[in-house]
């Protein structure tokens, strides 16, 4: 299988090629940004007319934490709908007869059930927040399935929980919760800071997910003959951001004090994906939360001491 990672570079991306790379029988095909810009809808159907790939997987994104998408709105709409148009449609045109499109699980509503089903989409508003990243997102998946209607061929759809691991952003303002609590606790320790002042009253739940466990999931749905349109991806279970803040200090080696903040908002109770139709099919996370922020802390050092860190 000839098979096009978009967005290879990204956490996202980097985990589906050590994925891949394990596979006898793929063959990878990888872009960078420079040697193909996902914006130009001319750019991206000459290169499937030229490499013809069997299948892809649109990882490509613009992504950010609630700062990012907050202050950024325009950006995160325009760009990530560019991005999801061009490659869905110019796979479409060139006849790739695979192609899985990944989104995120703030495609649902802001008060959907939890766990949240995949049949909850479009049924209520969407957080504020993130809403600009979250329509693009379900553009691309509406755009996936339509050619699946339309023209029969296997496009289908990933929705992911809260990711984190090797190369993850740890921008100090635009970073997601997890790396942001990684770096915060790790600079408190290096600088000897007797406490760490954390937001809100660390009530909320929230669900993560190992990014390579998505890569292998990721495996698992492009092998299935005839996969949902899309499906939910994550373990099933959450913490609290108090317990998640507790173990990030724990496995940074952070022995001080954590000051919880209470005038600082919560956000929403709770956000759970509802995982029984993948269950179903087969799959499941193994990665534990302890297991996965420990490898996460390892290369966060190491990539901090090559340089490499993305901040």
């Amino acid at each position: 299988m000839k098979l096009f990672i978009a967005g290879h570079q990204g956490m996202v991306g980097a985990a589906l090629v050590r994925r891949f790379t394990r596979e006898p029988d793929v063959s990878l095909v990888l872009r960078t940004r420079r040697e193909l810009d996902l914006g130009s809808a001319a750019a991206v159907e000459a290169f499937y007319a030229a490499e013809r790939p069997d299948a892809a997987i649109i990882a490509a994104a613009k992504v950010g934490g609630i700062h990012a998408n907050a202050t950024y709105p325009a950006d995160f709409l325009s760009e990530n709908l560019a991005i999801a148009a061009h490659t869905i449609e110019g796979a479409g045109r060139a006849g790739v007869p695979r192609l899985l499109f990944l989104g995120s699980s703030c495609i649902y509503p802001k008060h959907a059930p939890q766990p949240m089903p995949e049949d909850c989409l479009l049924t209520g508003p969407l957080e504020p927040t993130n809403e600009a990243y979250a329509i693009a997102k379900i553009a691309g998946l509406k755009l996936a399935q339509a050619h699946r209607r339309q023209h029969g061929l296997c496009y289908h759809s990933a929705m992911p929980t809260n990711l984190y691991g090797p190369g993850d952003n740890y921008h100090p303002l635009n970073s997601h919760v997890l790396p942001a609590l990684i770096r915060r606790f790790h600079e408190a320790k290096i600088a000897g800071h007797a406490a760490v002042v954390a937001w809100g009253t660390g009530t909320p739940r929230r669900e993560f997910l190992q990014v390579d466990d998505l890569a292998d999931a990721c495996a698992f749905l492009l092998r299935l003959a005839d996969p949902p349109d899309w499906i939910n991806v994550g373990t099933g279970t959450d913490v609290t951001i108090r317990e998640l803040t507790e173990t990030v200090a724990a496995v940074t080696g952070f022995t001080g004090r954590i000051d919880w903040d209470a005038t600082k908002p919560d956000g929403t109770p709770r956000k759970l994906l509802d995982v029984s139709r993948l269950a179903a099919l087969g799959w499941r996370s193994r990665t534990s939360l302890r297991e996965g922020l420990e490898k996460t802390y390892a290369s966060f050092r190491a990539e901090q001491a090559a340089g490499t860190l993305r901040t």
